[in-house]
């Protein structure tokens, strides 16, 4: 007989810990005694049982107990693709200093938190897939069977293209192996098949809509089956399925997708489950614990900041010079595509050197109004907080920047009522994690169609997402500056002009998804990530020099994290092989 120790089994809340420990007895079942707090498999195999472990398989989304663990990808996907750099200053959590200069070891504690963390997740999948199949409980009907197989499917699939990306040479673990096969698979096949299988299988069961927000339903597997084949390159596989997402797709509350008016509101708590949201990490907080909040962005607030503004620590997630030019544009209200916005004469004005009692006047040429919902700088208002300071809100301007993030910081009308205070930070919040929204949809279907050679659709979907950006109602206002918000929209055809649409369709992800995980995976993906980020390492580290000058991004090698030495250690160099350059 097998048990399970878990004392909050099932707890409602994404967060449910679920701690596993197998137990083998004897063959005499009168000597078999069920330990206190344990549960047994016959008991896990209920419905009850079922759905409390399916609520758990959920739990590593959050990255609870692992900084580096979640799936928002701050670290893996927003600093290591040039978004921003850890911020802070050299000495707290050093062991990211290593990671976004590429220079990462396979003993680094933040790599292992990505691999731990999300094969946990996978394991816990495999127990639910397991148990469902196995079951012989008479609560458990077919249709449970198969509703719950398609969110463990769902969720097995996120965590392993999650691994897939970060460390590309994975062993694929299926429910069905017993722990000997599991620890003797080599990570030498390509699990993409696999991980298509599972988001299509999701997709051909999943409901429409569901009961319960934060669970997935039939049209983020299709988006997410259409984002794998995409990074494969399988553009014309995944157009229809992205078309019928955008076509077709509803919420789990049955509204039709689209873009919400206020890019703002994306990023608010009140307004979370909108109708951009495919797939989100469910955040609640004020439950008796903070384990449920948002543990994604909790270091990532400006420094000091006392009643004045958000949490006070930790000042992590410092945007960077070049992104914040990137939102320079021209006198149509474009992006300037050919990369001038780093030019000294393109550069956005910013306060680096100066002590906020110095004077300033901030930039006063043309800027897209979403650099301010995206970064916290000197003299634009901070949400509802008062404006940026400056280096007072900055722990090291001259290791981190002038820079501050702003998406995903909780407004001070929220405080104590959508936060939590509770622990040693103010940042615990109930802003959800999104993995998927709708705009990045509409963005990953243009890249289709350019390559599909509909360069018009592709130019329509693009300026949906600017024309949202365009509305003046949603933009930030500051008393005493007027910042030169100037955005346009693509008007003139794409007709001919592929390598264009391609440019701007990228550009337009750069700045749409700016902080949300996405860039360096983008970068990788496109083939272009040592030209991009070797030409950002060189600008930014001549301004950082403490923090990235020098650094280097090592073509063939930095694509992808070291297999952690603690598994090829455990399992074996002739069962994990290293990945190159390691």
């Amino acid at each position: 007989m097998k048990f399970y120790s878990n004392k909050s089994l099932l707890a409602i809340g994404i967060g449910a810990a679920i701690s596993m420990s197998v137990l083998y007895g004897c063959k005499d079942d009168f000597l078999e005694i069920s330990p206190k707090a344990a549960l047994t498999e016959e008991v896990l195999s209920s419905k009850k049982g079922l759905d409390g472990l399916l609520i758990g398989a959920y739990s590593p989304l959050t990255g609870l107990g692992a900084w580096y663990g979640g799936f928002g990808n701050w670290v893996h996907g927003s600093i290591l693709g040039g978004d921003a750099n850890k911020g802070t200053n050299a000495g707290d959590q050093s062991v990211v200093n290593p990671v976004q200069r590429f220079e990462t070891l396979p003993n680094n504690g933040a790599v292992g938190d990505k691999w731990g963390r999300t094969f946990e997740g996978i394991a816990r999948c495999n127990t639910v897939l397991r148990l469902a199949s196995t079951t012989t409980d008479a609560t458990v009907t077919a249709d449970d069977k198969t509703r719950i197989a398609s969110e463990a499917r769902f969720l097995r699939g996120i965590y392993y293209f999650e691994l897939k990306r970060a460390f590309n040479k994975v062993p694929w673990i299926s429910e069905t192996m017993t722990y000997d096969e599991a620890i003797a698979v080599r990570n030498a096949a390509d699990i993409y098949p696999e991980i298509e299988a599972d988001f299509k299988y999701a997709m051909e069961n999943l409901p429409a809509t569901q009961s319960a927000v934060g669970r997935p339903n039939k049209w983020a597997a299709m988006a997410y089956l259409a984002k794998v084949k995409l990074y494969q390159g399988k553009h014309g596989e995944a157009l229809p399925l992205f078309t019928d997402v955008i076509n077709n797709g509803v919420t789990s509350k049955g509204e039709k997708y689209g873009l919400m008016a206020n890019y703002a509101d994306l990023f608010k708590a009140e307004f979370d489950n909108n109708k951009e949201s495919v797939f989100a990490v469910q955040s609640s907080v004020n439950s008796g614990s903070t384990n449920n909040a948002n543990h994604e962005n909790v270091l990532n607030f400006p420094y000091n900041t006392g009643s004045d503004g958000p949490a006070g620590c930790c000042g992590f997630f410092q945007p960077s010079f070049e992104l914040v030019n990137s939102f320079r544009t021209n006198a149509n209200g474009l992006p300037l595509l050919d990369g001038s916005y780093n030019d000294p004469a393109n550069a956005v004005k910013n306060d680096f050197g100066l002590k906020s009692a110095d004077p300033f006047t901030p930039d006063d040429k043309n800027l897209d109004p979403r650099v301010d919902h995206s970064v916290g700088r000197r003299g634009v208002q901070y949400l509802d907080w008062i404006a940026h300071p400056g280096d007072n809100w900055i722990r090291s301007q001259p290791y981190a920047g002038p820079y501050s993030p702003k998406k995903f910081v909780f407004y001070k009308a929220t405080q104590n009522t959508l936060t939590d205070g509770s622990s040693w930070t103010r940042g615990w919040t109930a802003i959800n994690q999104p993995l998927m929204r709708f705009a990045d949809v509409l963005l990953m279907a243009a890249e289709c169609e350019v390559e599909a050679g509909s360069l018009e659709t592709a130019r329509g979907y693009v300026n949906q997402v600017r024309g949202r950006a365009a509305t003046p109602s949603s933009w930030v206002v500051t008393a005493g500056y007027s910042p030169k918000y100037t955005i346009g929209l693509y008007n003139d055809p794409w007709t001919g002009q592929q390598a264009t649409a391609r440019t701007a369709v990228r550009f337009e992800r750069k700045l749409e998804l700016s902080g949300e995980g996405h860039r360096f995976y983008d970068l990788v993906r496109w083939g272009i990530a040592a030209q991009t980020l070797n030409a950002y390492l060189a600008y930014e580290g001549a301004k950082l020099t403490d923090a990235l000058g020098g650094a280097t991004f090592t073509a063939g090698k930095s694509e992808y994290y070291p297999i952690p030495q603690s598994q090829i250690d455990i399992h074996g160099a002739d069962v994990l092989s290293q990945n190159p350059g390691y």
